[in-house]
């Protein structure tokens, strides 16, 4: 079995699908592309490849076509002379759905399973008809996704988040600090270098405001941590002002009594760990105005999408702005009211994600799939 993720969040995935595939009854051997989680299962058959894979941006992408390029055609041809019986695709929809299409022009036979639908239903609803032609089966962890591929003719099955049950075991029994921010500026380096300046900018604000807050930082890596602080040592702040953890998201997120956070999978977290946050996200101009051509949702953020409504407020490009951030901070902190109808939301949101079990149910539909052959 041949699997690709090309992103943290997929490495993570990936890997608690293939702890899961491992109790099944098939005798089933990993080989791929993923991250080190993935390969600690797997072994050195699969290769880590997140480092240069995980890109942000359409600039960026363009900048490594050459590397794409050999990447894609690599892959194809492992899968080929291994033989893989089953790929299983892990988001990253940008490689994996090309690669999925050039599979199925070169076997009708082999399974074809996607994991972590892409969301099309946001940039290109008209794709979903052309993908049931070249995938034999849909793994989706958002409810409204099943209903939408299912009417294509595409065997999809609502497994639930794999989030829920990665989260549940990280939850602590502790009081939330009334003077501490969480600062979340995302987990890839091209990202925080746009988004971490602003949140320090609008720390420095809120600091103004009420002199006893301080700021816990969530580094996504030791890279990160490390870049991060360099930057902070850089601005002349407050000494004590700032904290940077790292491989400490969850704590942080249950520690502190707001957030500010990247758009990005930490948004849906910090809704189970009900924080109270501000949606943040900024990008090249490029990439921001070529989304805009495409995407066709009203919201940014998990949570909002999943609502249908802004839940949480959104500072996205040209209105991440400090100041309008720090009112929507401040009214998260001096309006109890405010902060209890967003955890409300919050609670009807994650409910909406399953019960757990993410991983086991996904695996059990692969074998049934690989049964079916």
């Amino acid at each position: 079995m041949y699997f690709v993720a090309g992103e943290a969040s997929g490495d993570n995935h990936g890997a608690a699908l293939m702890r899961s595939l491992r109790e099944s009854d098939f005798d089933l051997n990993f080989i791929g592309r993923g991250g080190p989680q993935m390969r600690a299962i797997a072994g050195a058959q699969l290769k880590n490849w997140i480092g240069d894979a995980a890109v942000l941006g359409l600039w960026e992408v363009i900048k490594k076509y050459g590397y794409f390029r050999q990447k894609f055609h690599e892959t194809l041809n492992e899968i080929e002379e291994n033989k893989a019986d089953a790929v299983v695709l892990i988001d990253y929809p940008g490689f994996n759905l090309r690669l999925a299409r050039a599979l199925r022009r070169r076997s009708a036979k082999r399974k074809i399973i996607y994991y972590i639908s892409p969301q099309v239903w946001a940039w290109n609803r008209g794709r979903i008809k052309k993908m049931a032609r070249f995938l034999d089966l849909m793994l989706c962890i958002f409810p409204f996704e099943a209903e939408l591929y299912n009417k294509s003719g595409l065997r999809t099955v609502f497994v639930g988040h794999p989030m829920v049950e990665r989260l549940r075991v990280r939850k602590l029994d502790i009081e939330r600090d009334a003077n501490l921010i969480g600062l979340f500026p995302g987990s890839r380096r091209r990202e925080v270098r746009k988004i971490f300046p602003i949140l320090i900018e609008t720390a420095h604000e809120l600091h103004k405001h009420r002199a006893n807050l301080r700021f816990e930082v969530a580094a996504a890596s030791e890279a990160l941590a490390s870049e991060i602080s360099d930057t902070l040592a850089d601005a002349y702040l407050k000494e004590g002002l700032f904290r940077v953890v790292t491989d400490e998201t969850a704590a942080t997120m249950q520690r502190a009594s707001v957030g500010i956070i990247a758009s990005g999978s930490a948004t849906l977290e910090a809704a189970f760990f009900r924080l109270p946050y501000a949606l943040i996200y900024k990008v090249a101009w490029p990439t921001y105005l070529a989304a805009r051509l495409v995407v066709n949702v009203k919201y940014l953020g998990m949570p909002n999408v999943l609502a249908n409504k802004e839940v949480v407020p959104e500072f996205i490009q040209h209105r991440a702005k400090p100041n309008t951030i720090v009112k929507a901070v401040l009214q998260l902190i001096n309006d109890p009211a405010a902060r209890d109808r967003m955890i409300s939301e919050f609670d009807r949101i994650v409910a909406k994600l399953g019960e757990g079990g993410a991983s086991e149910k996904a695996a059990r539909a692969i074998v049934e799939e690989l049964g079916a052959t």
